[in-house]
């Protein structure tokens, strides 16, 4: 009988085994090539440089918990996976999404049995941290206070906005940033021609890289599956090499022809900012669709608007600048693909909005007689005087303060004495300049004392 208990141990402990490869050799292309080790890892080299934290802590010198912070795809569950390993601890899994206070309180109870039994710690890996509410966040301060668990959290999101006090408070917040094209080029190329990837069963021709590379918008996940889902597309025909038309029918998206590094980013940025220029928003919308489908930083294109707006809208439109900026600083809170709504608001408002260069043109014209060596002493009476011998120097005496009038304006020299009646801003009189334009004059008439 025990003989027979033994075998049937022996096949339960095969066929386990067994199951086992079986499902690793179905997981999907971004599991198996999910890197085993700080060699196979890519990008992130500012936290994995020698000596900086992100490597100190996988290789298991600086144990402390961790708020990983940056776009999808850009190895936050790989690197607290490689903590596990690299610290021999037990490695334990929740995602926010599905995970309630009972199954964050069952883990730390486990871990903290665990940890007085046989001395063994626990990684406890939370995805998308930012969903936990404020009640489950505090259910871990204790755990993490007295190192029960080490931590390690992934979000998408910004942990200084998401993330409760206390918890950022005891973790070190690294910000992981997105993978570059190269990057993105040597991780396709590995699992095209390693085992666990295709093996080298299929050859993926340049076109196609290139393609998917633009696909991928430094998220490595996003560039595995659409490499597989093309792999597997050119098996079923009998094709030995992965062509841009197999990719382009898999993922259903045309290649765009778009260069981040070369000509066609900056004719296509040019286009963009001369069509909202030129008040036409469906060219202007095209462009921006155009950078986006092609993976462009969203950064570049926002900083493009928040100058634009001052450049060919300025007092026009005030509100144009508000809405570049709040843009800008959108898309660097909430990232992409979402990031491409607000840049289309922006785009819209700005190309829709009254042109006006008086602002560009008013602030040339002040910067040339300042590089011309215009310019002389600051009249005496607007010289700061908050200090001591400022009076027997002269200075700010005879200063007249406009809000003790009731019109908040009166006449007194603010120009040096040779820019006296210089005029640099002209308003036009389009939108919100328009009434700028009968103000102005009026103004300066009064300081002047016409």
């Amino acid at each position: 009988m025990s003989e027979g208990l033994f075998d049937e141990g022996l096949f339960g402990a095969e066929t386990e085994q067994r199951a086992g490869e079986r499902l690793a050799d179905n997981a999907p292309l971004a599991v198996r090539m999910r890197p085993r080790s700080l060699d196979e890892v890519v990008g992130q080299q500012h936290l994995l440089g020698a000596g900086a934290p992100l490597r100190r802590l996988v290789e298991g010198a600086a144990p402390a918990s961790v708020l990983l912070y940056g776009p999808p795809g850009t190895g936050k569950t790989t690197l607290a996976n490689l903590v596990s390993l690299a610290t021999g601890r037990r490695f334990a899994a929740l995602s926010a999404l599905s995970s309630g206070v009972k199954e964050v309180r069952a883990v730390i109870e486990e871990a903290r049995r665990r940890l007085g039994r046989s001395g063994e710690s626990t990684v406890l890996f939370i995805d998308e941290v930012h969903r936990f509410s404020k009640t489950q966040q505090d259910a871990l301060l204790g755990a993490v206070e007295d190192r029960t668990v080490l931590l390690v959290a992934a979000t998408t999101e910004n942990p200084y906005f998401s993330v409760v006090a206390p918890l950022l408070s005891r973790s070190l917040v690294l910000q992981l940033r997105s993978l570059e094209d190269d990057d993105i080029r040597n991780l396709l190329r590995r699992a095209v021609t390693e085992e666990r990837g295709l093996g080298g069963a299929l050859r993926l021709d340049d076109d196609a890289e290139a393609h998917l590379v633009s696909l991928a918008g430094g998220d490595a996940r996003r560039a595995l599956t659409a490499l597989e889902a093309a792999a597997e597309s050119a098996s079923s025909t009998g094709a030995e090499v992965i062509d841009l038309a197999t990719v382009e029918a898999t993922v259903n998206r045309a290649a765009v022809l778009y260069d981040k590094g070369g000509d066609q980013h900056y004719d296509v940025a040019s286009a963009f900012i001369k069509s909202i220029r030129g008040s036409d928003v469906d060219a202007a919308l095209h462009y921006l669709a155009r950078m986006i489908e092609a993976g462009e930083d969203p950064r570049f294109i926002a900083r493009r608007l928040v100058v634009h707006a001052s450049e060919d809208i300025g007092m026009a439109d005030p509100t144009a600048l508000q809405t570049a900026v709040a843009a800008a600083q959108a898309v660097q809170l909430i990232g992409m693909p979402e990031g491409r709504l607000v840049l289309a608001q922006a785009t819209i408002h700005l190309a829709t909005a009254p042109k006006s260069n008086a602002v560009t043109t008013a602030i040339t014209a002040a910067s040339s007689d300042v590089r011309a060596g215009k310019g002389g002493p600051v009249p005496p009476h607007l010289r700061d005087g908050h200090y001591s011998g400022a009076q027997k120097l002269g200075n700010a005496q005879g200063y007249q303060y406009p809000h003790d009038r009731p019109e908040g304006v009166l006449a007194q020299q603010y120009p040096p004495d040779e820019l006296v009646g210089r005029d640099y801003y002209q308003p036009t009189g389009r939108g919100a300049e328009r009434t700028l334009g009968d103000r102005v004059p009026k103004l300066r008439d009064i300081i002047r004392g016409r």
